[in-house]
């Protein structure tokens, strides 16, 4: 199974949008330097996602299922 990994200003929002995964995990960030950083290294690692989310304050995780929405 592979995870999904994004950057959100609205995390309430977006999990929502991704079908509410019950695994959802979030983290804040202070910059958004240190926000991009974060998510080059999680999708180095293998991740999927894209860069450029919506937004910065909010990295978030979740397992890709048939229930969610990437």
């Amino acid at each position: 199974m592979a995870t999904y990994v994004g950057l959100t200003d609205d995390p309430v929002r977006r999990k929502r949008e991704h079908g509410n995964p019950d695994d959802w995990w979030q983290c804040s960030f202070a910059s958004e330097s240190e926000a991009r950083a974060w998510e080059v290294m999680m999708l180095t690692a293998g991740y999927q996602g894209g860069p450029g989310g919506q937004g910065w304050r909010y990295g978030y995780t979740y397992t890709i299922t048939t229930q969610t929405i990437e």
